[in-house]
C-alpha cells in the first residue's frame, strides 16, 4: 500500500511540474502575442502621422511650427499605447 501511495504522489508531482512547465511556455507565448499585437497599431499610427505631416509640410511650408508641434504630440500619444502594451506583456510574463 505504501508503494502505491508513493507512486501516485510522485505521479501527481510530476504532472504538476509538467503542467507548470507547459503553462510557463504558454504564458510567455501569451506575453509575446500581447506585446506584438499591442505594438502593431502604434507603429502603423506613427507612420501615418509622419506621412500626414510630410504631406502637410509639402502643401504649406509656412505652417511648419504648428504641424511639427501637433505631430510630436500625436506621436507621443501613439507611443504611449505601445508602452502600455509592453508593460502589460511584462506583467503577463512575470506576474500572472
Amino acid at each position: 500500500m505504501l508503494g502505491l501511495e508513493s507512486v501516485i504522489t510522485t505521479g501527481a508531482t510530476l504532472a504538476a511540474e509538467a503542467e507548470a512547465a507547459a503553462g510557463g511556455d504558454m504564458k510567455l507565448l501569451a506575453a509575446g502575442i500581447a506585446a506584438g499585437a499591442g505594438m502593431i497599431g502604434p507603429g502603423i499610427g506613427v507612420g501615418m502621422i509622419g506621412a500626414g505631416a510630410m504631406n502637410a509640410l509639402g502643401r504649406n511650408p509656412e505652417a511648419r511650427g504648428a504641424i511639427l508641434t501637433n505631430m510630436i504630440l500625436a506621436i507621443a500619444f501613439a507611443e504611449a499605447v505601445g508602452i502600455y502594451a509592453l508593460i502589460m506583456a511584462i506583467l503577463l510574463a512575470l506576474v500572472v
